[in-house]
Order: structure tokens, then sequence, then C-alpha cells
């Protein structure tokens, strides 16, 4: 089953963009790559309980299980042993990755508390947007008693614009709230 927002992209996102001067024809037109999910552990990850929930929220929210990341090196000063697990990333492509982005715009960012609008400065120099989440439960999949603690995640959404402004316009084009 083909997503809306890939349906949107093609059909009404595509055919705007063309008409403007800085795309020629629609192979110009940036489009969204991959959404990368992150959750740093911190001293959790002492902890495999929490590192275990910490897998399956993630799973819950992203449709797709994530892989553990382990430190490289041993660091002392931050009480780091070699190989220990320090985070939890999901990459999404395909239709996951439109399904996130479309639960993300219309279901989650509504949810925050007093929500003004996400910084339209966060943006890397090539046109990819990372934004940083301060709880889980914005997400309806996510179950309020079944939670043991409040942790939050950085999304990264990766695009094929080749500045910050084409990556602005297509992420508006999708549908996320910017504040002005």
């Amino acid at each position: 089953m083909t997503e809306r927002l890939k349906i949107f992209y093609q059909e009404k996102i595509v055919p705007t963009l063309v008409k403007q001067p800085q795309f020629t024809n629609k192979y110009q037109v940036p489009r969204v790559e991959k959404i990368v999910i992150n959750r740093g552990l911190g001293d959790a990850s002492q902890n495999a309980r929490i590192l275990q929930s910490s897998l399956d929220e993630l799973s819950i929210i992203a449709g797709q299980r994530g892989v553990l990341t382990r430190s490289k090196k041993a660091i002392a000063a931050f009480k780091l042993r070699e190989k220990t697990p320090n985070g939890i990333s999901v990459t999404l492509r395909g239709k996951r990755m439109y399904a996130f982005l479309d639960r993300l715009v219309h279901l989650a960012l509504p949810r925050i508390r007093d929500f003004q609008g996400i910084n339209p400065k966060s943006f890397d120099g090539s046109g990819n947007y990372s934004l940083g989440l301060e709880e889980q439960l914005m997400f309806p999949e996510i179950d309020y008693d079944k939670i043991d603690q409040v942790r939050g995640m950085d999304i990264s959404i990766v695009t094929t614009a080749s500045n910050d402004l084409d990556g602005l316009t297509i992420l508006k084009q999708f549908g996320l709230p910017f504040k002005d």
C-alpha cells in the first residue's frame, strides 16, 4: 500500500515546485531520502531492563526494530567502557519513512503542550533537518502506564536538497509546522 504522503509528494508537491525557477524538471525537486531516529541512553546503558524498554518503545514508534550503538573506546572521565551500549538508532526509508513522517506531522507534533512550531534554523547547511523531542508520550502508540521513565529522542530528516532553503521548501510542503 502506498503511503498518503508519497502520493501527495508525487501528485501535488512535485508539480508545484517544478513551476519555481530553481527547478527545471521533476528530477531536480528535492525529496526526503531517509529519517533517522536516535536516542542516547546515558547512565541507563548499565540497566538491561531500561535498555530493552527503550528498544521496544522505539520499535513501536518507528515500526521497525532499532540498532544498538556501542562505544568505540573507553573514556574514564565519563565512566564509559569499550563496547558498552550507549544509544539506539533506527533508520527509516520508503513506506515506513513516509508513514512515520505523516504521524509526526499530523499526530505527534500537535500533541506537544504550548507548541509554537519547530525551529527553522536547525538545518545543517546541506538541506537536512534535525529536531529533538523531549518525551515519547506525544506519539499515540505509546501507552502512558507502560513507560518507566520519560526519555527524549533526536530525529534527523535527510533530504536530497543541496541547500537549506530548498530543504525548508520541501519540508514546508510536507506540512512540517515551522515557526514564522
